[in-house]
């Protein structure tokens, strides 16, 4: 009998292993007192085995019964001795296994690529990075300055990246020219394109950009592609008759060059307000081009990555509210990053969202379960999907 309880109780025990590393609110203590349990019948075998070869005359010193038990307690039979040594040995068996099923230990480093110094992309990896450390996510995370989208894609694709954030459009070029080695975690926040301009110059439109130098964007940014769809649908694409003169300067490099002249305009994707951004415009005053109009072409050339967002008066102090192009910035991984890390991230974004928005943040944030899954049919990590269907019911 004593060895069918034991067997009994392994499946229970595996069960509740199983719940833990489901559920990090179960914590592992319950599976280590159930085995606790099993460890505790080892020296009650031993002590009724003593018992059974007590002295032959049947004498016991203690002046007990000379049966050697307790008054009431049958002694124990052949048959059951060899069931509880069994037992024992099924617990020398049970407890590595239930080491085995334990929740799995964190990841050891995670790296989130992020993007330029002074940019929301570095900000909100940074925030990122710093999350996934402190919720055990993995042991040791860091944020890693990029040139943007595009650079952080080919990180990814290297392995020199666990996580990074890319526009939408971006990714959708390029996972479909590299098909099931990236997918996504989830959508996290709108990025806002900003035409820059100076508030002492004469620029006032879009077509007020022809033949002029303008910052395209750093070279391995999602901005370039699409500060580049951008102009084309305005007509001001190279094959146009009136093209720009393009730069390829990311958002210092392009706020320094527009300060000192040698460019017009910049063109920049981000969060809202970009740090860099209210810097420069306390400095030398800046406005911003209204890019609605393009967007109907936009949309009809490029697909619905774009929708027309806002950037409100005053999001940098003096400017009016303006109209512009949004695109969704994704949270992307590798294809083969495992499960747990997967899961576990996701309930961070979800569970933590407050953590990763920078307190400046005027912009929208994607961080609810309802709007993290909306990646625009660009494909979702399978755990991650699986981590959105627990978190729905």
């Amino acid at each position: 009998m004593g060895a069918e309880v034991v067997e009994q109780r392994a499946p229970v025990v595996e069960q509740r292993a199983l719940r833990a590393r489901r559920d990090p609110g179960n914590p592992a203590p319950v599976v280590e007192q159930r085995a606790s349990v099993v460890e505790q019948r080892a020296p009650v075998v031993e002590q009724r085995a003593l018992r059974a070869r007590r002295d032959p005359s049947g004498r016991d010193p203690s002046g007990r019964d000379p049966s050697g038990r307790d008054p009431g307690i049958q002694p124990p039979t052949r048959r059951q001795l060899l069931s509880w040594a069994a037992g024992t040995a099924l617990a020398g068996v049970a407890l590595p296994a239930l080491a085995a099923c334990s929740a799995p230990a964190p990841l050891g480093k995670i790296v989130v690529a992020g993007g330029e110094s002074g940019g929301f992309y570095l900000e909100f990896a940074g925030l990122l990075a710093a999350a996934l450390q402190k919720y055990g996510v993995a042991k040791a995370a860091v944020a890693l300055s990029t040139g943007g989208s595009a650079d952080n894609f080919q990180r990814l694709l290297a392995g020199e990246a666990t996580m990074g954030a890319v526009l939408a459009d971006t990714a959708a070029q390029l996972m479909g020219a590299n098909p099931g080695r990236v997918v996504a975690l989830g959508k996290v926040y709108e990025n806002y394109l900003h035409c820059i301009v100076r508030r002492d110059g004469g620029i006032r439109t879009l077509s007020d950009l022809a033949g002029r130098p303008v910052g395209t964007g750093a070279v391995g940014s999602g901005t370039t592609l699409t500060a580049r769809r951008i102009l084309s649908a305005a007509g001001l694409g190279p094959s146009s008759g009136h093209p720009i003169v393009e730069r390829q300067l990311g958002l210092n490099d392009g706020l320094a060059a527009l300060q000192d002249g040698s460019i017009d305009a910049l063109l920049w994707s981000g969060g809202l307000p970009t740090a860099a951004i209210t810097a420069a415009n306390g400095n030398f005053g800046l406005r911003f081009i209204e890019l609605s109009p393009v967007l109907p072409t936009l949309r009809s050339n490029y697909g619905e990555y774009y929708e027309r967002v806002l950037i409100p008066a005053n999001s940098y102090v003096g400017t009016p509210a303006v109209g512009t192009a949004g695109v969704a910035n994704l949270l992307l991984c590798r294809a083969d990053l495992d499960a747990e890390t997967a899961k576990r991230t996701v309930r961070l974004l979800v569970n933590h969202a407050r953590d990763l928005i920078p307190k400046s943040s005027q912009g929208i944030q994607f961080l609810s379960r309802e709007t993290l899954i909306s990646t625009g049919g660009l494909p979702l990590h399978p755990a991650a999907a699986e981590a959105y269907r627990e978190m729905h019911g």
